[in-house]
């Protein structure tokens, strides 16, 4: 018996260690991105940085940030708000009523049209990149007007991605739904009273995943946005930056705009993890 503890405690104390080692190894460009957006640039970068902690810490990078007449970075956060709030509100209504509809419905073509789905998702988005940049050039929603084409793109084929919401939908009793219908209710309307109100983890997966996508786009938004500055969002606009000559000014500058952009994430995780997780456990289901 003694043993067996022995070699209980002796394995926890390990599985913890390597737990901390690959901790430390995960959260280390997150503590350095962090310091070094408190690093000034003009009285740190005189000459070769051997250091991770600034010996004096400055405010001088996320006020040039707030600067509207240096940068830009104000109004790229804007448009990178928009286009993330606009897709996971489209998204997330387009994806829950798909999911549903598949769900609690027979028709013909149903399981025809779910496989084709999941046989078009298997295909990488980029294969499409050079018809839909010119298809949404002849409506005039590119470079000027990249924030809606961003958006239209984003959301005109997210119905494929029923799967994780269609599993939550599979996992609530149909008994529900046929009591409701014999009372009189619409399909509408046991969806909107009844199913919605139940499938409050799901929904906010589906948001999170939503949101996150448009957040974090820097290849096609740099495609559809190409030259036109103030069409930017943030990943688009931060990496101009660190092209410019000026490597190391602007490389401070861009920590600390990272440092910003995770902030609005970081805080929708910790406040909506656990249902993040029930939504994600709930919607592995088989359906």
């Amino acid at each position: 018996m003694k043993s067996y503890k022995t070699k209980k405690t002796i394995s926890n104390v390990l599985t913890y260690i390597l737990l901390v080692i690959i901790s430390i190894i995960w959260l280390f460009p997150f503590v350095g991105l962090v310091l070094q957006s408190f690093r000034s640039y003009a009285t740190e970068y005189g000459g070769m940085v051997d250091y991770l902690v600034p010996k004096s810490f400055s405010l001088d990078n996320y006020k040039f940030l707030f600067d509207t007449a240096q940068t830009n970075y104000l109004l790229w956060y804007k448009n990178t708000i928009v286009i993330a709030v606009c897709v996971a509100v489209l998204q997330t209504l387009i994806q829950l009523c798909v999911s549903y509809a598949l769900s609690r419905m027979r028709f013909a073509g149903r399981t025809f049209l779910m496989r084709f789905w999941l046989i078009l998702g298997m295909f990488p988005g980029f294969l499409t990149m050079i018809c839909l940049y010119f298809l949404l050039k002849q409506f005039g929603l590119t470079q000027a007007g990249a924030i809606p084409g961003l958006i239209l793109v984003t959301v005109a084929s997210c119905g494929m991605g029923y799967y994780v919401c269609k599993g939550y939908f599979d996992t609530i009793p149909k008994a529900l739904d046929e009591a409701a219908r014999i009372d009189g209710a619409t399909r509408a309307r046991i969806f909107l009273t009844m199913i919605i109100p139940m499938s409050k983890p799901i929904i906010i997966y589906t948001a999170l995943v939503a949101f996150m996508a448009p957040w974090c786009d820097y290849v096609f938004a740099s495609y559809v946005a190409f030259g036109h500055d103030s069409s930017y969002n943030v990943a688009v606009g931060m990496t101009r930056w660190v092209w410019t000559n000026d490597y190391q000014g602007y490389f401070t500058r861009f920590c600390a705009g990272g440092v910003l952009v995770a902030i609005p994430v970081t805080l929708l995780f910790m406040f909506l993890q656990k249902y993040y997780v029930e939504g994600v456990t709930g919607g592995a289901v088989k359906g």
